[in-house]
């Protein structure tokens, strides 16, 4: 088997790979044979189908089978042969292939970057440092009374806070634009979920008003259709309503499955709670500081095939977020989006591969028990849970990645100077009361 290789620009390779026809005529050959051995054919015995009968039948399938195998297992070899490592599959084509005549065939693929791990000494890492006190477990205790609250209608104007119902219906030069209309929608003053001038135009509103808002989208609004346009929006407001906060009593604390201890225990959960969070939060930002020390160290050609795979994830990733199981249903996203985020997690993923060659790591025990604990931590049947998923080797597949990436930043902080910057609980977890 000949085999070439040229540069087709970066990472991209052409290869020429040249088979002799034996391999392939011998194992038509054979396959046809042993095909005749049962083959029945009308004015033939089973069996006793002649060769050239065989190859004249079936010649042309056989051979297209063989081709397609040997192409397949040539492929492996010619990579092995030339010491190379493809980023994903090839694009196989100029195949040729004549009966006594060489298989002859090109294969377009990319290959890994070759990549020289630079230290990251001497750089500073910042680490959150936070106590959390009591008037942060007060805020926390507030924000889980808004979220418990009802709705209670009030007669006066619309205040910060207060939800709204309504109907609306927006128009920009005079036409309705889509999107733009909606009856009988509930909008809390305040959350941000609508653009700022719409809000602003909503308060001091009463039941039964009719108004009329201008409002101007931003120059970076989503939508290019509606980007940096006013539009008109005609209001008619049904309802006005308040929140109506629950008392921090025992049958609060009942709500999240405390009986015994009252306000006291709950106030201790919801600091042990808040606890968690903050430690996950700040291995997050710790980590996410370091692989941004390891990632501007670095100029990395990344395969565009690994970061296809990779926009592919993300536009997964979306859809799930936005509640859409049926993929024919989904909006349709573009490449364009995602794709320096996807070059971000190729780029890094390979920088991370090369740290986990130059330490030998593997996924260790303590810090997959260190994982396990972190998922199972504040459920009630947190040992079950934890047997559980070690049962599951799909799962622990996922916990030992997970654990070989932190020895990954483990290895990494080992490197730089970790300096403690102290801050506030609501700063670090962008906490909102």
């Amino acid at each position: 088997m000949q085999v070439s290789v040229e540069s087709d620009g970066g990472l991209k390779r052409r290869m020429k790979v040249q088979v002799p026809a034996e391999r392939v005529d011998q194992e038509v050959d054979s396959r046809l044979r042993d095909l005749g051995r049962k083959a029945k054919l009308p004015g033939f015995r089973p069996g006793k189908v002649p060769f050239k009968v065989m190859r004249q039948q079936y010649g042309d399938q056989v051979r297209a089978e063989v081709i397609n195998e040997v192409v397949r297992s040539t492929w492996s070899e010619a990579l092995e042969q030339e010491s190379l490592r493809p980023a994903g599959g090839p694009e196989i084509n100029e195949v040729h292939s004549k009966p006594g005549e060489e298989l002859e065939y090109e294969a377009s693929f990319e290959i890994y970057p070759e990549i020289e791990l630079e230290s990251i000494a001497g750089e500073t890492v910042e680490r959150p440092k936070v106590e959390i006190t009591e008037d942060d477990v007060d805020a926390m205790l507030e924000n889980l009374r808004s979220q418990h609250a009802d709705w209670k209608v009030v007669e006066r104007g619309a205040e910060e806070g207060d939800q709204v119902r309504l109907d609306f219906e927006g128009r920009i030069d005079g036409e309705v634009f889509e999107g733009g209309s909606g009856e009988d929608v509930s909008i809390e003053l305040g959350a941000g979920r609508l653009l700022k001038d719409f809000e602003e135009g909503l308060k001091g509103a009463k039941a039964g008003d009719d108004l009329t808002l201008k409002v101007n989208f931003p120059e970076d609004y989503g939508s290019e259709d509606l980007a940096g346009k006013q539009a008109e929006f005609s209001v008619k407001v049904h309802e006005v309503q308040e929140k109506d906060l629950p008392e921090l009593n025992d049958e609060f604390c009942e709500k999240f499955g405390i009986t015994e201890g009252g306000v006291d225990k709950l106030r201790e959960e919801v600091k042990d709670n808040m606890g968690r969070e903050l430690d996950q939060t700040v291995r997050g930002q710790v980590k996410e500081a370091v692989m941004e020390k390891l990632l501007a160290k670095h100029e990395v050609d990344v395969p565009q095939a690994m970061v296809d795979q990779e926009i592919e994830s993300l536009k997964q990733d979306t859809m799930q977020r936005m509640g859409i199981q049926d993929p024919s249903q989904a909006p349709e996203l573009p490449n364009d989006m995602f794709q320096e985020q996807a070059s971000r997690r190729v780029k890094l993923g390979l920088l991370m591969g090369e740290v986990i060659k130059k330490h030998e790591l593997k996924p260790e025990e303590p810090h997959i028990t260190k994982v396990l604990e972190r998922l199972t931590a504040g459920q009630p049947n947190g040992e079950e849970m934890a047997k559980q998923y070690r049962a599951n080797p799909q799962a622990m597949q996922q916990i030992q990645s997970m654990a070989l990436e932190e020895q990954v930043v483990d290895a990494l902080l080992g490197e730089v100077e970790i300096k403690d910057v102290e801050k506030g609980f609501r700063d670090v977890m962008n906490f909102q009361q």
